[in-house]
């Protein structure tokens, strides 16, 4: 099958939309399929303008304008339909986000060429749902044949509401490699095994939640410093779950808040219980997991978690907020604790705390069960999506 994957966004960017496509991109391949991908993202040496680059067996199309200096290239249309007309492609994968203006031009040409369609969103629509309804880009998209899917269940509802009345919008989440993010135990040689073989093979391990109460508990977090994800929120949870002095909260990250989130954390008096590490290489984050006793994601509009599914997968109890993404990825009280709003959230951290049987119990599951959004039975999702776009 010849694949066409779209997406403003593409590595060198750093994001969770770039990583999935990539990683998508890179597991078609490995199946025997053939891939090119068209971004409106600059390529590592300055190619634009519709450089073609080849990294490794896939084929990335380079239709930037860099004077932009965003991922955004209005003037690639006549170029993206030549492209796409040209191609001889049996599907084209649009990937979107709340605001994606080149992927929004694909969808567009590519079902007005009449070609296969797979949309994808990675996003929470929220407010954005009512654009899509009043401008009846998703009416028009089905009409053509374009088959649609979200990267959750949360996110997949939101698309529905948006779309026409009876369109089926399927599940389509983002996925990991397993065997990257398996539990490292200190103590066992690491294994060649993977997935349930590998997870039952270290269940019985006791290095991770075995802390008593007396000793310190180290929880851990990992996300951009932004706004929409609430790094702030989550300091001001932590110092009223009143664990401070028994328990060490690491964020992991930067972004646009890093120095306000340093003021809050000296206001609150935390500067002895909370760490910010800045951003880190993928090693240094297995070691951070591998140190931790549990997870805190303060995310509301979180479309999918691709950082709770990585710690999920290490073998962290998670904390979490209900009602977003992650309930795919966390079941309450057997993987996770889910919390309704930000005083649960601190009564959740002051749980996993307190309780040391309750950490030892939910490690123990998600070492011993791996979780469900993994790249082979993702992939076969895909390839399902595909033939139903082709159908």
């Amino acid at each position: 099958m010849k694949i066409a994957l779209v997406s403003d966004c593409y590595p060198p960017r750093v994001g969770g939309i770039e990583s999935q496509v990539a990683d998508l991109a890179g597991q078609l391949v490995g199946a025997g399929h053939q891939v090119e991908v068209l971004t409106a993202t600059t390529g590592p040496k300055g190619e634009s303008r519709g450089d073609v680059e080849r990294l490794g067996q896939v084929v990335v199309h380079r239709l930037a304008e860099p004077l932009l200096r965003l991922p955004v290239n209005p003037f690639a249309v006549p170029e993206v339909r030549r492209r796409l007309q040209a191609g001889g492609f049996d599907v084209v994968h649009v990937h979107l986000g709340v605001v994606s203006p080149f992927a929004w031009d694909a969808a567009r040409i590519a079902t007005g060429l009449g070609l296969p369609t797979a949309l994808t969103w990675h996003c929470v629509l929220d407010r954005a749902g009512v654009g899509y309804r009043v401008s009846g880009a998703l009416r028009r998209w089905v009409q053509r044949g374009a088959v649609l899917s979200a990267v959750s269940r949360m996110a997949a509802a939101q698309v529905r509401r948006a779309a026409p009345p009876g369109t089926e919008v399927a599940v389509l989440p983002n996925a990991i490699d397993l065997d990257a993010w398996r539990p490292r135990n200190p103590h066992l040689p690491r294994s060649s095994g993977r997935d349930h073989d590998h997870y039952c093979a270290v269940a019985g391990d006791e290095g991770v939640g075995a802390k008593g109460e007396g000793e310190g508990v180290r929880l851990v977090s990992t996300m951009r410093l932004a706004r929409r994800k609430r790094p702030v929120e989550l300091v001001e949870a932590f110092a009223e779950a009143g664990v401070a002095g028994r328990a060490e909260l690491v964020i992991i990250g930067d972004g646009p808040q890093r120095a306000q989130l340093h003021r809050r954390v000296d206001e609150l008096g935390l500067g002895g219980s909370v760490r910010l590490l800045g951003r880190v290489d993928r090693s240094r984050l297995l070691d951070e997991y591998a140190q931790a006793d549990g997870f805190v994601a303060p995310t509301v509009l979180e479309a999918f978690g691709i950082a709770v599914l990585e710690a999920r997968a290490a073998g962290l109890p998670v904390v979490a907020m209900a009602g977003s993404g992650v309930a795919d990825i966390v079941e309450d009280g057997v993987s996770g604790l889910l919390c309704v709003d930000d005083r649960d959230l601190a009564l959740g951290i002051r749980r996993l705390v307190d309780d040391a049987r309750l950490r030892a119990t939910l490690a123990t599951h998600n070492r011993a069960v791996p979780p469900a959004q993994t790249w082979p039975r993702v992939l076969e999702q895909v390839l399902a999506e595909y033939r139903r776009a082709g159908a």
